[in-house]
C-alpha cells in the first residue's frame, strides 16, 4: 500500500537574507533538528518552503513552527537547536496523536551496503524506538542485534544528514584487564574492545569509508573514560558493553548528550565484569529510568537470538541454571531458618 504524504508550502515575508541564514542554521542544522522531532521533511528554495510528511498535524505544526522562528530571525536573534528545542516542547507539538502506521514488513535500514531488515517483534520495535527517541537502551542475551542495529541505524542517520558524526564509546573493562597494560598507542589499546563495532561499519560502508571517516573524526571511537566534560550534539553515540560501567559513569554518560542527538546503550545485564562489589551502571538505570519522557528501553530475551541456533539454546541453558540456583538459595535460607527455631515444648 503506499503511503499518502501531507504537503504544505510556505514563503516567509518580508523576504531576508540573513534571517532566512539564521533560521536554517549552519549547514541545515536547526532545519534537520525540525525535520527529526516532528518526521517532516523540509526543502527550501529562498523564503519558499516546502514541508511535507505522513502526519497532517505534524506538517502543519511544521509549518507553524517555521514561522514563529522565522519572526524571531527578524528580529536579529540568534537561532540555536536549544530555542527550537524550546520552542517544540512550550508548544507541546510533540504530543500531537501520530497516524503514521509502520509496517513489521516494511521496516528497512538502509544503508550503502546493505539493506537490513530487523527481525521479530522485538528488533523492529527497537528500530522504531530508537528512530523517535533521544536515549535509548537494548537490553538483552547475546545475539539479539541490539548492537549491530545501532550501528544500523548510526550510519542511516550519517548518510541521510541526521546527524554530523558517528561516536563509538566502550568501558574499557574486560575479564581485569586495563588498557594500560595493552601495546600501542590509545587507538590502538581500545580497537580490540571495538571489534564489533568495527564490524558492523565494515560490512554497511566499506573498509575504504570507514577508515576516511575514521582519519576525519567523522566516525570517532573513544573510550567511556574519555567522555568527561564533553557535550555532544548533532551526534549519534553508541555506547556498548554498558553493563561494564558504574552508576558514576552511567550518570556521566547520559549527562553528555546534546541537542540533535541520539544515544543507544546496548548491554546484558547477565555479563558483568566489574570488579566483585561493584554494581552495574545499566543494572541501576534501568530501575531509574523506567518510565522517564524521551528515554525507551528495549528488553530482549534469548528467543530474539538471531545468530546459530546453539546460541539461543545456551542463552537458555543459563537461564534456567541461574533460576535454579536461585530457588535453591532460598530452599537452603528456609532450612536454615526453620534448623535454628527453637523447638515447641508442646502443651503443659
Amino acid at each position: 500500500m503506499e503511503t499518502t504524504l501531507t504537503t504544505q508550502q510556505i514563503r516567509l515575508l518580508p523576504a531576508d537574507a540573513d534571517a532566512l541564514v539564521g533560521l536554517c542554521g549552519r549547514l541545515d542544522e536547526n532545519i534537520k533538528l525540525i525535520e527529526k522531532r516532528l518526521e517532516i521533511s523540509i526543502r527550501y528554495r529562498a523564503e519558499l518552503f516546502d514541508i511535507s510528511g505522513e502526519d497532517a498535524n505534524h506538517v502543519a505544526a511544521g509549518k507553524t513552527l517555521l514561522e514563529n522562528i522565522y519572526r524571531e530571525a527578524l528580529a536579529k536573534t540568534q537561532i540555536t537547536p536549544e530555542m527550537i528545542h524550546l520552542y517544540l516542547q512550550e508548544s507541546a507539538i510533540e504530543s500531537l496523536s501520530k497516524t503514521q502506521k509502520e509496517k513489521g514488513d516494511q521496516l528497512v535500514i538502509k544503508t550503502r551496503k546493505a539493506f537490513i531488515k530487523p527481525k521479530g517483534k522485538n528488533q523492529q520495535g527497537y528500530v522504531k524506538q530508537i528512530r523517535k527517541h533521544d536515549i535509548n537502551f537494548g537490553i538483552g542475551p547475546a545475539g539479539t542485534g541490539k548492537t549491530y542495529l545501532a550501528v544500523a541505524c548510526a550510519v542511516e542517520a550519517l548518510e541521510a544528514d541526521r546527524v554530523e558524526r558517528i561516536m563509538l564509546v566502550r568501558p574499557a573493562v574486560e575479564a581485569g584487564e586495563k588498557l594500560g597494560f595493552l601495546p600501542g598507542d590509545l587507538s590502538q589499546k581500545i580497537d580490540p574492545y571495538l571489534r564489533p563495532l568495527y564490524d558492523a561499519l565494515y560490512e554497511m560502508l566499506g573498509f575504504e569509508l570507514v577508515d576516511k571517516l575514521i582519519e576525519k573524526n567523522v566516525i570517532e571511537i573513544a573510550p567511556l573514560a574519555f567522555m568527561r566534560g564533553r557535550t555532544l550534539n548533532n551526534s549519534f553515540i553508541i555506547l556498548d558493553e554498558s553493563q561494564n560501567t558504574t552508576r558514576e559513569q552511567m550518570k556521566m554518560f547520559l549527562t553528555r548528550i546534546g541537542f540533535g542527538s541520539t544515544a543507544v546503550i546496548t548491554g546484558d545485564t547477565t555479563q558483568v565484569d566489574l570488579p566483585r562489589g561493584t554494581s552495574s551502571g545499566l543494572a541501576h538505570a534501568m530501575h531509574v529510568l523506567r518510565g522517564v519522557d524521551g528515554i525507551s528501553m528495549t528488553l530482549f530475551s534469548s528467543a530474539d537470538v538471531v545468530r546459530h541456533p546453539l546460541v539461543q539454546r545456551i542463552v537458555e541453558a543459563y537461564d534456567r541454571f541461574d533460576l535454579e540456583t536461585e530457588e535453591e538459595k532460598k530452599a537452603r535460607a528456609q532450612a536454615r531458618l526453620e534448623a535454628q527455631a527453637p523447638p515447641s515444648t508442646g502443651d503443659k
